[in-house]
C-alpha cells in the first residue's frame, strides 16, 4: 500500500494542501468555496477508500452517512443564534457512526455485488425518508440561517459564518484525518482489515473474526463521512436529500479511483482533480459555450483516459514516476 509515505506522493500531497491553505490569502469568495469543497470531498473520499481500498468493500451507500451528517447541522443548529461547532460536529459523527453500525449489522454479512446492492438499497431508503417526508422540508431542502461557532469563555474562536474560518477548520480536519488513518492502517487492526480483504477464510483460521473487523471499519467510515457531510453543509448552510443519493456515492468512488485506491493521499488528489475539472469544463470563458453546456461528455472522456493511462490512479503514477527518477539519479527505484 502506498499510503502517503512514498516521497513523490508525500511531496505532491504537501503541495496540494499548501495550495489549499494559501487560497484565503489570494483568492476571492469563489476560489475559497471551491478549495473548501475539495477538502470536504477529500474527507468523504477517505471514508470510501477505507472501505474499498483497504477493506475490499465496494459501497454505493456512503453518501447516506454524508447526508445524515449534513442534516445533523440542520437539526442541531438553533434557528436564531449560533450553535456549537463541537455539538454539531460530534453529533454528525455520532449519527453517521450509528447509522453505519445499524446498517452494517446486515450489510457486512454480504459480499461482492450483494454488498453493493444492499448498501445502495439502504442509501435510497434514507434518500426517500428525507425526500418524501416533511422531516426537513422534504425535496426542497432546508437552510441553516445561522452557522455554528466555537466559543470559549465568551470569546469566539471559530465562526463558520466566516468562510476563512471554515476553510482552515476543514483543512485541519483533513490533515488530522490523514494522520489518524495512517496510524490506523499500520496498526494491528489495519493489518487485519487488509488481511480480511485478501483472504477472510485464512484470517478466520488464524482466529480473527472477519465480520467484526468489517463492521468496525464500516462504522468508522460512517463517522468520517458524517463529519465530511457536516462540514460540506456548512459551506452554504443548505441541506437537501440529494446529499444522500447514490450519485454522490458514485462521484466519491470516481474520486477514489482517480486518486488511487489504497492510497490515502490519493483521496486528496482525486477530490482536487474531479472538482477542478468540473469547474474548468463549466467555464464558458475557458472552454467555450458548447463544451460548457455538455461538460459531462469531456469530463467522462478525461476520466476514462486517466484511468487507462495511470494504473493505480494519480498516486500510483506519482509512485512510479518517483521510482523512475530515483533510478535515473542512481538511487534505488
Amino acid at each position: 500500500m502506498r499510503l502517503i509515505s512514498h516521497p513523490a506522493v508525500l511531496l505532491t500531497l504537501t503541495a496540494v494542501l499548501l495550495a489549499c491553505a494559501s487560497v484565503p490569502f489570494w483568492g476571492g469568495t469563489y476560489e475559497l468555496k471551491v478549495a473548501t469543497r475539495i477538502l470536504c470531498f477529500a474527507l468523504f473520499v477517505l471514508s470510501i477508500d477505507l472501505l474499498i481500498g483497504f477493506g475490499g468493500m465496494v459501497t454505493f451507500g456512503q453518501a447516506a452517512f454524508f447526508g445524515l451528517g449534513a442534516y445533523a447541522l440542520f437539526f442541531l443548529s438553533p434557528e436564531y443564534e449560533a450553535g456549537s461547532i463541537l455539538v454539531a460536529g460530534l453529533g454528525a459523527m455520532a449519527l453517521g457512526a450509528l447509522a453505519a453500525l445499524l446498517t452494517g449489522l446486515v450489510v457486512v454479512r454480504t459480499k461482492g455485488v450483494y454488498f453493493i446492492m444492499v448498501t445502495l438499497a439502504f442509501a435510497q431508503m434514507g434518500f426517500a425518508l428525507f425526500h418524501d417526508t416533511d422531516i426537513a422540508n422534504g425535496s426542497d431542502g432546508a437552510f441553516v440561517f445561522v452557522k455554528p461557532a466555537l466559543t470559549v469563555a465568551g470569546v469566539t474562536l471559530i465562526d463558520f459564518e466566516s468562510r476563512t474560518d471554515l476553510h482552515f477548520t476543514v483543512l485541519a480536519v483533513v490533515v488530522i484525518a490523514l494522520a489518524k488513518l495512517v496510524v490506523l492502517i499500520r496498526s494491528p487492526f489495519g493489518e487485519a482489515l487488509q488481511g480480511v480483504k485478501t483472504d477472510d477464510r485464512r484470517m478466520r483460521a488464524l482466529g480473527y473474526n472477519p465480520y467484526l473487523i468489517r463492521l468496525a471499519a464500516f462504522t468508522m467510515a460512517g463517522a468520517l463521512a458524517g463529519l465530511a457531510g457536516f462540514l460540506f453543509a456548512s459551506i452554504d448552510g443548505y441541506v437537501s436529500p440529494e446529499l444522500l443519493g447514490w450519485q454522490l456515492s458514485g462521484q466519491g468512488i470516481v474520486m477514489a479511483v482517480l486518486g488511487g485506491l489504497g492510497s490515502l493521499g490519493g483521496a486528496v488528489f482525486g477530490a482536487a482533480s474531479l472538482v477542478l475539472l468540473e469547474e474548468v469544463l463549466k467555464d464558458q470563458s475557458l472552454v467555450g459555450g458548447f463544451i460548457a453546456e455538455h461538460w459531462h461528455i469531456p469530463l467522462g472522456l478525461i476520466i476514462v483516459g486517466i484511468v487507462l493511462a495511470f494504473r493505480g490512479g494519480i498516486a500510483g503514477a506519482l509512485s512510479r514516476l518517483g521510482g523512475t527518477l530515483g533510478g535515473m539519479g542512481g538511487g534505488r527505484p
